[in-house]
């Protein structure tokens, strides 16, 4: 079984950096989903989806692997491209667009 260690992106819905900083360790799904015939329901046997664990560094995410004998893949970080923008630059009279309602 293998184990997955990222960190994720920051919500592009907000502006905020909220649970960015931290890194995340998802095991490897070991076999696929099946659909319940009576409900419809998609399920699995594999009780380690369910598990997600946070590590404030990647190295104490690579310790405990490393203690408990997991195999394991290390995903790069995005790295975020912060963008200046100012209010009063949506009235400045040399715009490339024409700002409207």
């Amino acid at each position: 079984m293998t184990a997955r260690i990222y960190r994720p992106s920051a919500n592009v819905m907000q502006s905020g950096k909220g649970k960015s900083k931290q890194w995340v360790l998802l095991h490897e799904p070991m076999d696929r989903r099946e659909i319940d015939p009576l409900m419809g329901y998609t399920s699995s046997n594999d009780t380690r989806r369910q598990i997600r664990l946070s590590f404030d560094s990647l190295e104490a995410a690579e310790a405990y692997c490393h203690k408990n004998g997991l195999a394991y893949w290390v995903q790069p970080a995005h790295a975020s491209t912060p963008k200046r923008v100012s209010y009063p630059d949506n009235f400045r009279h040399d715009r490339k667009a024409p700002w409207t309602h």
